[in-house]
């Protein structure tokens, strides 16, 4: 299988170097631990109460089955998905160390694969202990969900994928002076996403821009299996196509600002 990949093009030992590199900067710095861990987990319990508060009040909230748990929870899957992703190139960027890799003999696409595992660890450090929470003080079970859980978790990461090799790119290509998008892009989609109402809320018109966005099918077909009991495999079908576009999309986006930033320099500067 090694010798297939590396055929293509692809070496595998130049991703696992780069995991490694990611693993032990993390690793080495407590505090980065901490925030991990921190904001998911305040996250949950404050979320976590407001349910509790409004189903005791709100004949819905008390039928809902902990739907408004479930969408923090895949929330911050799709945004520490994307988060995990762009801190890691970050810290190239502010190591000012990206135009040494971009001159190794490691590919964009290796770079990118280590990115995207570096992600899924990150993300396992925060959101674990954050269901986990969620079992302890609200009796939610997030793994209850079964099967499904599966598939909403592919679809939302491959969104989150998809934005942090576009926030990616765009520091790449006009430095540090970007970094802000890295932060605010994800919650710009977040009132689109409907992650805490349906979509009929939304204006007619942007109901459309809303079924534009994979992330708007996941937490649909979460609150349909958890108040409907039912799992509506059209909604994921959609998501996961649209998620293929966004993703080829991304990465060819990315790939033509590599190129305009090894044209005008920016490589080597990466400054504000």
């Amino acid at each position: 299988m090694n010798a297939r990949v590396t055929a293509a093009g692809i070496s595998p030992r130049r991703i696992g170097a780069m995991i490694l590199r990611y693993w032990y900067l993390l690793m080495s710095s407590w505090p980065r631990l901490l925030e991990l861990i921190y904001w998911p987990a305040l996250q949950i319990i404050t979320w976590g109460f407001l349910q509790t508060y409004i189903a005791q009040t709100s004949g819905f909230f008390a039928r809902a089955g902990g739907s408004l748990i479930g969408a923090v929870i895949l929330w911050d899957i799709l945004f520490r998905g994307q988060l995990g992703f762009s801190v890691s190139f970050l810290e190239e960027m502010w190591a000012r160390n990206l135009g040494n890799l971009m001159m190794s003999p490691l590919k964009p696409i290796e770079f990118l694969i280590a990115l995207m595992v570096m992600s899924l660890i990150r993300l396992a450090i925060g959101v674990i202990p954050m269901t986990l929470l969620a079992m302890v003080f609200f009796d939610f079970n997030f793994y209850g969900i079964g099967l499904p859980l599966i598939v909403f978790f592919c679809n939302l990461i491959f969104t989150s994928w998809s934005v942090g090799i576009l926030v990616s790119g765009l520091v790449l290509r006009n430095g540090l002076g970007a970094e802000s998008v890295v932060w605010t892009l994800m919650f710009g989609i977040m009132p689109l996403a409907c992650i805490y109402y349906p979509v009929t809320v939304l204006p007619h018109w942007l109901q459309y821009v809303a079924w534009a966005l994979p992330p708007t099918y996941v937490f649909e077909g979460m609150r349909a299996l958890l108040i409907d009991h039912l799992f509506r495999a059209d909604l994921m079908i959609d998501a996961f196509a649209i998620n293929i576009a966004l993703f080829v999309a991304s990465f060819a986006t990315f790939l033509a600002l590599l190129r305009s930033a090894k044209r005008h320099g920016s490589l080597l500067q990466g400054g504000e």
